[in-house]
C-alpha cells in the first residue's frame, strides 16, 4: 500500500513552482518520497494545498535536474542516482565547498564561527547518542553555514539540492559504510582550521572529506 508522504511548502520560495520543487527535494531528503515509487500530480497538489499547474511546473524543473522522471498520465517517480550522477555531484561540490571553507576561515565573523562550532558540537552529541535524526540536520547545517559564511548563498542552495539527490542512496551511514562518529571526525579538521582562521588547512580538510565521501558512495554503488 502506498504510504502517503508528509510534505509541506517552504514559506520562503519565490514562486509556487519553486516551493513545490523544494517540498519534493525535502521529501526526498527526509525519506518521505522514495525511489521507483510513482506519485500522482493530483495527490501532491492535494497534499500541498495548491493547484496542479505549479506542481507540474515544479516537476518539470526537477526532471530537468534529473531528480524525477515524468510518467505520462501517471505522475512522477523519484530516480535513484547512478555512479555518474554521484561522481558529477562530488565534482561540483569540490568546486564549491573547499574554497568556501577557506574563505569562511579568513573572513567569517566571530558570531558566524560560533555558529559553525555549535553545529559541529551538535553533530558530536548526536553521534554519541547514535541519533541519526539529529545528526544529519546538524551535518547539513554545518556545510550550509560554511558556504554562507563565505558569502556563497547561491552555492549553499546548489549544494542543498545536490544533497537531496545523494540522499536517495539511503542513510549516509549505510550508503557510505561509515559510522556517525567517523563522519563527525572527518568534519573536525575542517572546523578546527576555520576557527584558527587557517584558510589553506580548512580548504584541504574539506577537500579530503568530500573526496573520501565520494569514493565510498561510488564504491557502494558499484558493488
Amino acid at each position: 500500500m502506498l504510504r502517503v508522504p508528509n510534505l509541506s511548502l517552504p514559506p520562503e520560495a519565490p514562486t509556487l513552482a519553486d516551493a513545490v520543487a523544494q517540498a519534493v527535494r525535502d521529501g526526498v531528503a527526509s525519506g518521505q518520497l522514495v525511489p521507483d515509487q510513482t506519485y500522482s500530480v493530483y495527490q501532491l497538489a492535494e497534499l500541498l494545498g495548491v493547484s496542479r499547474s505549479p506542481v507540474r511546473e515544479g516537476m518539470l524543473r526537477l526532471a530537468e535536474a534529473g531528480l524525477v522522471e515524468i510518467r505520462r498520465n501517471r505522475g512522477f517517480r523519484v530516480l535513484r542516482p547512478r555512479v555518474h550522477d554521484v561522481e558529477e555531484i562530488v565534482e561540483i561540490r569540490l568546486a564549491l565547498e573547499p574554497a568556501a571553507a577557506a574563505k569562511a576561515a579568513l573572513s567569517g565573523t566571530e558570531e558566524e564561527h560560533t555558529a559553525i562550532r555549535e553545529a559541529l558540537a551538535a553533530m558530536a552529541v548526536a553521534a554519541a547518542r547514535g541519533d541519526e535524526a539529529a545528526f544529519w540536520p546538524a551535518d547539513r547545517a554545518l556545510h550550509d553555514l560554511l558556504l554562507r559564511t563565505a558569502g556563497n548563498n547561491r552555492s549553499a542552495a546548489i549544494v542543498a539540492q545536490l544533497r537531496s539527490t545523494t540522499a536517495l542512496l539511503g542513510p549516509p551511514t549505510t550508503a557510505s559504510g561509515r559510522t556517525l562518529a567517523e563522519i563527525h571526525a572527518e568534519h573536525e579538521p575542517v572546523v578546527t582550521a576555520v576557527l584558527r582562521r587557517d584558510g589553506p588547512a580548512a580548504e584541504a580538510a574539506m577537500r579530503a572529506h568530500l573526496e573520501s565521501t565520494g569514493r565510498l558512495l561510488v564504491d557502494r554503488l558499484k558493488t
